[in-house]
This record gives C-alpha cells, sequence and structure tokens, in this order.
C-alpha cells in the first residue's frame, strides 16, 4: 500500500472528509488532496500531527515495515 492510498483509507475508516482532517492537522484542503492523490509528500510537522491525530506511530503512518 502507498503513502497516499494509506491516508485515504485511515481518513475513510474515520468517516472524515478532505477538508475535515485538512482542518484538524492546520494544512489546507488543497494540500491534504494532494497527499491523497500522491502528487505531494507532507512535512515532518505535518506527518507528525498526522499520527498524533490517528493515535498511530510515524512507521505506521508511513506503512514502513521491518
Amino acid at each position: 500500500m502507498t503513502f497516499a492510498e494509506h491516508l485515504f483509507q485511515l481518513r475513510t475508516a474515520h468517516k472524515l472528509t478532505q477538508k475535515g482532517i485538512a482542518e484538524k492537522i492546520g494544512v489546507s484542503w488543497r494540500a491534504y488532496q494532494n497527499y491523497e492523490l500522491g502528487l505531494r509528500e507532507p512535512q515532518l510537522s505535518t506527518l507528525i500531527a498526522l499520527a498524533d491525530f490517528y493515535d498511530i506511530s510515524l512507521d505506521e503512518l508511513a506503512c514502513r515495515q521491518r
């Protein structure tokens, strides 16, 4: 699973809109949309905000497996 696919999966599992999650993590709706489309990668501060919001580790957010 790609990072973009994982973001989509997390958001839909929590029944949130792109605009809703963007507001909760402090980015524009367009920026968040680009993350889900795989057109942009978020900055570290945004990744931390996403991981904190979903209460998961950065490794889990990034689909990192050992």
